[in-house]
């Protein structure tokens, strides 16, 4: 189980037992959560990770992110053989 299902999962039985609901009243989760009016756990989680990746793109105190991010990668093949000694 990945961990926004786990979130997931926590975020209704949390919500349940704010309403004191129990499974016996079969209220479906979509109910519920317009009952308690409170924004889906895995949403609120996407858009937090896009404001940090925000955060890190605006940085100019030359931090590591900027510079991971605007990495390139190397093209073509490495050579054979092991690498040589230093």
């Amino acid at each position: 189980m990945g961990p926004i299902r786990m979130l997931r999962v926590t975020q209704s039985a949390m919500e349940k037992a704010m309403l004191r609901v129990s499974l016996r009243d079969q209220i479906r989760n979509e109910e519920i959560r317009g009952r308690t009016i409170v924004t889906d756990i895995a949403y609120r989680v996407a858009k937090l990770k896009w404001q940090w990746a925000g955060d890190i793109a605006r940085r100019t105190d030359g931090h590591w992110g900027l510079t991971v991010l605007e990495r390139r990668l190397r093209t073509g093949k490495r050579s054979v053989g092991q690498p040589p000694t230093r």
